[in-house]
């Protein structure tokens, strides 16, 4: 890098009315903060601003005059409310001009969907006169790259599934190509589960006095996770340095250590399927199909996912996973019996050689005294046995789906490992635990 990454100073706009008005999540600042941290960049400051040019204007001038490189996302469509490009290109005091090959671009896209392209369109195919376009695969307005007066500016469009390629794909290639972050990722990130920040510290202390003050150090908690990130800011101690400190925590951690990286736990137990060559079903209620999401996100998870059950009713959980209706009057639908029932029911049904299922009440209302608002069982059956567990996640509703689905992704994933390992837990059929 042609300065020590603590001392470039990289600045994001994220342009947008909906942005301030909160009806879109800024979802840029994570994506591109996390990308560029991974690479030795910690960004300097993310100003949002509104759609008005003046406004857009007067922030791209006070971030480009004190920044090495400037990221801007949002304003480079075809309606009137895009005004980035034009802004942007005043304060340079650069012309824009139209381009051929970005016009056709656009054109066949549109012919692909056949749909016939309005003029106002053609405002994408604009490019700065000393600039270069950096392609969008996913949509019609490309990104833009300046480099002008020793400094650089990036410019991307605003949907995410259109950003996020074009960032990994060519901005941080041409940033690595020029020395403005570094070719690989500047730390070792372990990802964790079961565990919580501050006991997660407490365990790996002792290994992080024996390294030094030469080591830096790192939590970030998630929602079902913990992370741990590993480097060497100083440059004191090499990769192999600090990827033997990362292996001692992971010797600690035991089965609390989920995997190196950012894979999801659910990544992680479709991995330990595959490896085993085992199938898994899912059977859902409080859950909402929230887990069966989880797999189905991951690339060919045919190969070990045949499919799920969400099912709300005690009609559809007899009819779909062969539930006696005698045991869903006698324990209830929310119940550590019927958790048991349904894991059993979608394995059958489905083939599975494991299941999941979560049943409970995720409130706002309904919960008896006994089982309130926030009490959900899951079941996981396997070859060797099934077992059920009573969990307690007072919170917002969406926030206790979540935890469950963690809940049982982690208790899979601890198993598929014992498995992997030649250990599992002792066979017994209900094992109901808080």
């Amino acid at each position: 890098m042609k300065e020590p990454a603590h001392r470039l100073h990289y600045e994001l706009l994220t342009v947008g009315d909906e942005l301030l008005l909160g009806l879109t999540a800024n979802g840029h600042l994570t994506f591109i903060g996390s990308q560029l941290g991974a690479r030795g960049i910690q960004l300097r400051r993310n100003v949002t601003v509104t759609d008005d040019a003046e406004d857009i204007a007067s922030q791209f001038r006070e971030s480009w005059e004190r920044s090495d490189v400037v990221l801007i996302t949002g304003g480079l469509g075809p309606t009137c409310d895009d005004r980035t490009r034009e802004a942007v290109a005043g304060v340079l005091g650069q012309r824009l001009v139209l381009d051929p090959a970005i016009e056709r671009h656009i054109l066949d896209r549109f012919a692909l969907f056949g749909r016939k392209m309005t003029p106002n369109n053609l405002k994408q195919a604009y490019r700065f006169e000393r600039g270069e376009v950096l392609a969008n695969a996913n949509g019609t307005a490309p990104g833009l790259w300046v480099e002008q007066e020793g400094k650089v500016l990036c410019m991307m469009p605003g949907p995410p599934n259109e950003l996020r390629p074009m960032f990994t794909e060519q901005v941080l290639p041409r940033l690595a190509k020029i020395g403005l972050v570094l070719e690989s990722e500047s730390y070792v990130q372990l990802r964790t589960a079961g565990i919580g920040e501050s006991m997660l510290e407490t365990k790996l202390q002792p290994v992080f006095d024996r390294a030094g003050p030469a080591l830096g150090v790192a939590f970030c908690a998630h929602s079902g996770h913990v992370d741990c990130r590993l480097s060497s800011p100083g440059g004191e101690l090499g990769p192999s340095e600090v990827a033997a400190v990362a292996d001692e925590c992971i010797r600690i951690l035991g089965e609390d250590f989920v995997t190196l990286g950012d894979d999801s736990l659910a990544k992680v137990c479709a991995d330990l399927l595959r490896s085993q060559e085992k199938r898994l079903a899912v059977a859902e209620t409080a859950t909402g199909g929230l887990l069966a999401n989880a797999f189905s996100d991951i690339c060919g998870a045919s190969k070990f996912f045949p499919g799920a059950c969400v099912c709300y009713s005690n009609d559809s959980r007899m009819q779909l996973l062969d539930i006696p209706e005698c045991l869903l009057l006698q324990h209830g639908a929310v119940s550590a019996e019927a958790a048991v029932a349904m894991a059993t029911g979608a394995a059958e049904r489905l083939g599975a050689d494991y299941a999941l299922s979560t049943t409970g009440f995720a409130g706002p209302c309904g919960g008896p005294n006994e089982n309130p608002v926030g009490t959900i069982y899951v079941a996981l059956h396997a070859p060797h046995g099934v077992w059920s567990r009573k969990l307690s996640y007072p919170g917002p509703r969406a926030t206790v789906k979540q935890r469950a689905v963690n809940a049982s992704l982690d208790w899979l994933r601890r198993e598929l490992v014992r498995a992997g390992n030649g250990a599992t837990m002792p066979q017994k059929r209900v094992d109901v635990m808080q």
